[in-house]
């Protein structure tokens, strides 16, 4: 196949992201431009290390470009503080200067943790994103979305820091597990139950293509191509999540309290939390009567097509009971004024904004959520 270029226009923050077969291979055509000298670092967990590292080494090599590697333990775990402090020092003792670019080679814990870095070190240095998680190329690796979680939320310490470039190898995600790749699934879902009707429609046809991978890359490049371009067309509109951008975080809210509730562990993979999360939006969007019964369950049936979890009796272990879920809830980001706020949606392929809702409805919601 042809390869694919998204641009994503933010002024002199504009970069591409490439999307495409042969991109590792590739790479060094398409980083060699944006290098002042021939040198780069790159940043990867143990577990990509061992499928992709060696065939980026490589590549740079073939253009002269020298690297080092910095390898950190693969796992949501390692979006803190203690591994952000060592791969900053990590960075400064492979003699990262000002001018050079650092290469996060991984899904998106490489990608954010790595951005964010990169947005601090020396007060800031270049990154390119080369994802290799169908979850992190379809979402986090584009859009500047940069941090670290914290014992008390998700992502809540953390810079908007746009990369310079995107590079997301299909391939690659022939190496995924079937459950990274299901997880990946929810975010490229989350497009089409936000904001664009017709490509559910399309999604719906196609969901078991996408999430069982395999030759036939087709169905895969259109829903990763669909995704980052509609993530594009918001942040170019609202980079720093003033307004329509937080759209995308349709089902984060509910899913990362869970995900704080599981520890960030592989109890809950992001995506199988945003999953859950946007079947409880729909849920609570019912309740509230902006949609009609029975939108809800149609996208349960969809995501249980991807082998998703879409309640929370599908988690294992005990969770936390719900006045504790609610305090997890109120470090969301977007809250404002000691308010929650919401993305909630009157039908499938049309969520809002609702920064409305009473903490007691949400109590209620939750508890009764967690018993059915």
């Amino acid at each position: 196949m042809n390869n694919i270029i998204v641009p994503v226009s933010l002024a002199d923050r504009s970069y591409a992201i490439h999307i495409g077969q042969n991109l590792i291979a590739d790479a060094a055509e398409h980083i060699a431009p944006l290098l002042k000298r021939p040198f780069a670092v790159i940043v990867t967990d143990a577990n990509v290390a061992k499928a992709h590292l060696k065939n980026l080494e490589s590549a740079l090599a073939a253009k002269n470009i020298a690297s080092k590697a910095i390898i950190l333990p693969a796992g949501e775990a390692t979006k803190s503080y203690k591994y952000l402090a060592e791969l900053c020092d990590g960075l400064l003792a492979a003699g990262v200067e000002r001018r050079d670019v650092v290469i996060a080679l991984g899904g998106g814990v490489i990608g954010d943790l790595t951005g964010f870095a990169a947005s601090i070190l020396r007060r800031g240095v270049n990154f390119i994103q080369i994802p290799t998680s169908l979850l992190a190329q379809v979402d986090s690796s584009v859009g500047g979305k940069t941090g670290i979680n914290s014992p008390l939320g998700k992502n809540l310490i953390g810079a908007f820091h746009q990369p310079v470039l995107v590079l997301a190898d299909l391939d690659v995600l022939n190496t995924l597990p079937a459950r990274q790749r299901a997880a990946g699934y929810a975010e490229i879902a989350k497009y089409g139950l936000l904001g664009d009707a017709s490509f559910f429609e399309w999604l719906d046809k196609n969901v078991e293509t996408i999430v069982q991978g395999g030759n036939d890359i087709s169905a895969t490049a259109h829903a990763v191509k669909t995704s980052c371009e509609m993530k594009a067309r918001i942040v170019a509109e609202d980079e720093t999540e003033t307004g329509v951008r937080a759209l995308l975080n349709l089902g984060h809210t509910f899913g990362h309290a869970l995900e704080a509730a599981c520890g960030y562990s592989d109890r809950l993979l992001h995506g199988e939390g945003v999953s859950i999360g946007m079947v409880q939006a729909f849920r609570f969007s019912e309740q509230l009567g902006h949609c009609a019964k029975g939108t809800a369950d149609r996208v349960v049936s969809h995501l249980k097509r991807a082998n998703l979890p879409t309640h929370s009796s599908d988690i294992s272990g005990t969770l936390p009971p719900p006045e504790d879920l609610l305090n997890l809830m109120r470090q969301d980001k977007k809250a404002v004024g000691g308010k929650l706020t919401f993305i909630l949606a009157r039908s499938i392929g049309d969520a809002f904004i609702a920064k409305d809702v009473e903490d007691a409805k949400v109590l209620a919601f939750l508890k009764a959520d967690i018993k059915s």
